[in-house]
């Protein structure tokens, strides 16, 4: 019986809250339910075969106790009966008799709890009632009064909003003494500001608008042009300001920056992680997918649906796999493999397989439910009503989904490959295939000589230490280096990384494919889609005891969260098949379906989240008991309401918020004590809240300043420079070294916007770590925002930062090297959008001539990339250590920045000008 059916005179039969003492809840929520899950299935289930004859599933049994006739409970004293002692497994010995299954502190302590409140035992109607007022929501089916699929339910009944259908509620009169409001969504928050009795902060200046809405909607800054564009349009201020949000929602750069927020929920990189950090030579292309929808305002339920089961949608025939939709399609399911992933010559297949399971079905709750599901890995969701069943049920519907490296065409809008990459690989691979061509004429010498004289040919190190005649052993010359064999196993994970790494060039798909289970291998290259998908095994999905793959439980269905408030159709039968294809579309259909509340409430509150730099809801992958409730619910649904009934668009949406009256409002509040007193967290938005520039705005925003972004939109990734120390430092590849770091040559290789530089697991820019850019490894629901002393050491002293100085002071002075106003005032525009005052500008022209006096003096050698590495490392069969240089290629073709080697005095005078500029706060952050 669903929990939902419970009527209020069925409780009244049964007690009202207040008459049901502390041992009835415990028993109700908490015991029974362990009893159910622990111990029934030997104590209980089966009158004729009781274990000990001990029977749990009724008072009587306890009382009347086991073989010993010595009663389990004594009610009021823990201590007197055996249960207690039996379960605290103590000296080896305990229940139940497997120790993995052992209780949970918490869980013997609620039974101690229960024993000592007098072990009450009420009826099934009782325990229904209780469960119903602590847990609403959730069908707990039952067997002979006994729970079988919860053990834990601590979940608080107001936790579960996230869970309530989707109610689209009248919009808030406006309070008297607030104007009209601009978009309904502002009504919601007046009405939370007149109650708290705070007035909201006035309309921000044009100047502080544009650049906040450049930032936010395309994570560059506005250029002097458009700020004095919009400075001088004499429109009103909401239409000026309409229109240019309009033209940054038709900017292809809008794509990049809101695709930018979508990654980091996604965990996207370019490499595996972990030990075996290999690159994902096709991953750009998920990531150029992802530019495109949010260009193209692909509706949100379509793009989670292709995300989820693109593959299927193509493979079922109702996308055409050569058209742009099917392409995109195919594409958009590199989300499932996004995920840290490897599995090596060492690894167990099954682990590996479970460690996509695991991580994909976290991902999937998470991304698209807000709903973290790891926790009910190993047990029944202690905080939200997610049962173990339903985290096997959704893995089950992935059970089927295996990786391939498919054939896909290029989309017609995708930039395929830049010039030289290829070249850079291809010498590497034929430098490896040098060193296994000469290591083999040394072999088959060596065997030449063995065979010339009538001996086996081995090991010669393992020969002298066998006692072999000296005369059966080849002379030195003939015999393999410590550096030689070490060498071999370099030279054979080059050829095979670098072999896969050519695929970036090719029209290739990091993506998946629904069918049985193929043998698995260790993957160091490109997985080829099998002919024949049927060929494997199809795994039966069951419960993991503690999560184990080697100890499946009680079998499970595909299927969804069977939580009785999302149940989108209650009478129909689970809604995903068991077949081996089609699983995951109906797991997208699920999801997408308008009656399921979790998708569309998620979805609004990124969006408000990437706008207004906090969600509604706080935590944005987290509706649950560990997150936190919204600041206006309200405000919430009727913005998931819009989302769906405006056909689960993007754009329009951010657009509506874009013009309200909140987006709007100025960082500074005429009465800041008032706001302190009445919102401390802010959540009331009063006035707009700063920002610090994320670490790939920061890095975009330099490069715009300095006159150097190339603004070309996707494509293979690039490699900027970053800090020798970390480019060139040794990481390790099982068996062999990851190469080092190489920057493109080109500049315009280099200058490429943030989003599509390589991004490594295993090895990370420090710029962009050290400015709070997440980890690939898992889902990021929000950035933090630290402030700590590398961050404005990396900003004045860094060689990145100075360079872009440099760049600007030189860009600055080949326009009008001779007026030092002139200069300064340049400067300003293209850093803050705003002419210099005239203290500032003073000083900053006295800086200048006193930083050109002091460089008159100073001298600087050329900095180039090395051309090569030595390469330090233990050869595995001797234990040995040998050394080898790695070249480095695309030196010899670098076109370095301009450096302080080749910049007058005057010019690296201006250029400490413009790095005071890039440290000021107005330049970091945006109001």
């Amino acid at each position: 019986m669903s929990l939902l059916g419970w009527s209020g005179a069925a409780a009244a039969a049964n007690g009202e809250p207040g008459q049901w003492t502390n041992g009835q809840r415990l028993f109700a929520l908490q015991v029974q339910p362990v009893f159910a899950a622990k111990c029934v299935a030997c104590h209980g289930d089966d009158p004729a075969d009781l274990g000990g004859a001990f029977d749990l599933s009724s008072r009587a049994g306890l009382l009347t106790g086991g073989e010993s006739g010595d009663p389990a409970i004594v009610p009021g004293d823990h201590g007197a009966g055996s249960l207690y002692d039996l379960l605290k497994w103590e000296d080896g010995y305990g229940m139940p008799p497997k120790e993995t299954d052992a209780l949970t502190e918490a869980q013997r302590w609620a039974v101690r709890d229960w024993i000592d409140a007098g072990a009450p035992w009420p009826d099934a109607a009782t325990v229904e009632a209780i469960r119903e007022a602590h847990a609403p929501g959730v069908t707990v089916p039952t067997s002979g009064g006994l729970s079988k699929d919860w053990t834990e339910r601590r979940y608080d009944p107001a936790d579960l909003w996230a869970y309530q259908p989707i109610d689209d509620p009248p919009i808030p009169p406006t309070p008297e003494g607030f104007a009209a409001p601009a978009d309904s969504a502002d009504a919601f928050l007046n009405a939370s500001l007149s109650e708290a009795g705070l007035a909201p902060a006035p309309r921000a200046d044009r100047r502080t608008l544009i650049r906040r809405a450049t930032f936010d909607l395309t994570g560059l800054p506005p250029t002097p042009e458009e700020i004095t564009a919009f400075l001088t349009d004499d429109r009103d201020d909401r239409a000026a300001f309409a229109a240019v949000v309009d033209r940054l929602l038709a900017s292809p750069h809008f794509g990049e920056r809101f695709a930018s927020n979508w990654l980091d929920v996604v965990r996207y990189a370019d490499s595996a992680g972990f030990a075996n950090d290999f690159e994902r030579p096709n991953a750009w292309r998920y990531r150029d997918y992802v530019v495109r929808s949010f260009n193209d305002d692909k509706p949100f339920d379509r793009f989670l649906t292709e995300q989820i089961a693109g593959d299927e949608l193509v493979d079922s025939g109702r996308l055409e796999a050569n058209s742009p939709e099917g392409i995109d399609a195919l594409l958009a399911v590199g989300f499932l493999r996004m995920g840290p992933w490897e599995h090596t010559g060492m690894s167990v297949a099954k682990i590996t397989r479970q460690q996509f399971l695991d991580d994909v079905t976290d991902t999937v709750g998470q991304t698209f439910l807000a709903q973290p599901l790891q926790c009910a890995k190993c047990h029944d969701h202690k905080f939200d009503p997610i049962p173990t069943r339903d985290y096997y049920a959704i893995q089950a519907a992935f059970a089927t989904t295996q990786f391939a490296d498919r054939p896909v065409p290029f989309h017609p809008e995708e930039a395929a490959e830049f010039a030289g990459e290829p070249e850079y690989l291809r010498q590497r691979l034929e430098e490896a295939r040098a060193i296994q061509r000469r290591i083999a004429a040394k072999k088959e010498a060596a065997k030449k000589w063995y065979a010339d004289r009538g001996l086996k040919y081995g090991n010669l190190n393992q020969k002298r230490e066998e006692g072999a005649p000296p005369e059966e052993i080849a002379p030195e010359e003939l015999e393999l280096t410590v550096a030689e064999y070490g060498l071999e196993r370099v030279a054979k994970k080059m050829l095979q990384r670098h072999g896969w790494e050519l695929d970036r060039y090719k029209p290739m798909a990091f993506s998946v494919y629904s069918g049985a289970s193929p043998p698995m291998k260790p993957v160091f290259a490109a997985m080829p889609l099998p002919k024949d998908r049927t060929k494997g095994t199809i795994a039966a999905s069951a419960i993991l005891t503690g999560g184990d793959p080697f100890s499946p439980g009680t079998p499970v269905e595909p299927g969804v969260l069977s939580a009785a408030l999302l149940s989108v159709s209650p009478e129909s039968e689970d809604p995903v098949p068991a077949d081996v294809t089609g699983r995951r579309t109906a797991l997208a259909g699920w999801l997408t379906d308008p009656a399921n509340p979790l998708p569309a409430r998620v979805y609004a509150n990124r969006v408000w989240q990437w706008l207004f730099g906090r969600g509604l809801a706080a935590n944005a992958n987290n509706f649950g008991g560990g997150g936190a409730t919204p600041s206006h619910p309200e405000l919430l649904d009727h913005l998931a309401t819009r989302l769906v009934r405006g056909e689960w668009k993007t754009k329009p949406l951010v657009r509506a918020l874009m013009l309200s009256d909140a987006y709007a409002r100025a960082s500074l509040h005429p009465d800041p004590a008032a706001v302190a007193e009445a919102d401390p967290t802010g959540s009331l938005l009063a006035a707009a809240r700063p920002r610090r520039l994320t670490a790939e705005e920061l890095r975009d925003a330099m490069l715009a300043f300095t006159g150097e972004l190339n603004p070309a939109i996707g494509g293979a990734p690039v490699r900027p420079e970053i800090e020798p120390e970390v480019a060139l430092q040794p990481r390790q590849i099982m068996g062999s070294f990851a190469p080092a770091w190489q920057p493109n040559p080109s500049p315009d290789q280099r200058h490429r916007r943030t989003l599509y530089t390589l991004k490594l697991r295993g090895l990370r820019d420090p710029l962009l770590e050290t400015f709070n850019a997440p980890a690939p490894d898992a889902p990021c629901e929000m950035r933090e925002t630290s402030t700590i002393a590398p961050q404005a050491l990396a900003l004045m002293n860094g060689r990145s930062t100075y360079l872009r100085a440099l760049a600007a002071a030189d860009a600055v002075l080949a326009t009008d090297p001779d007026a030092d106003e002139a200069a300064v005032e340049s400067l300003f525009r293209r850093a803050f959008g705003r002419p210099a005052t005239d203290a500032e500008r003073e000083a900053c022209v006295s800086h200048w001539h006193a930083m050109t006096t002091r460089h008159a003096s100073l001298h600087f050698d050329p900095v180039r990339p090395p051309t090569e590495v030595v390469r330090i490392a233990v050869e595995e069969n001797t234990g040995e250590r040998f050394s080898y240089v790695e070249k480095l290629e695309q030196a010899a073709d670098f076109e370095p920045d301009l450096g302080p080697d080749e910049a007058d005095a005057r010019t690296r005078g201006l250029a400490e000008v413009a790095l005071v500029l890039l440290n000021a706060n107005e330049f970091l952050y945006v109001e």
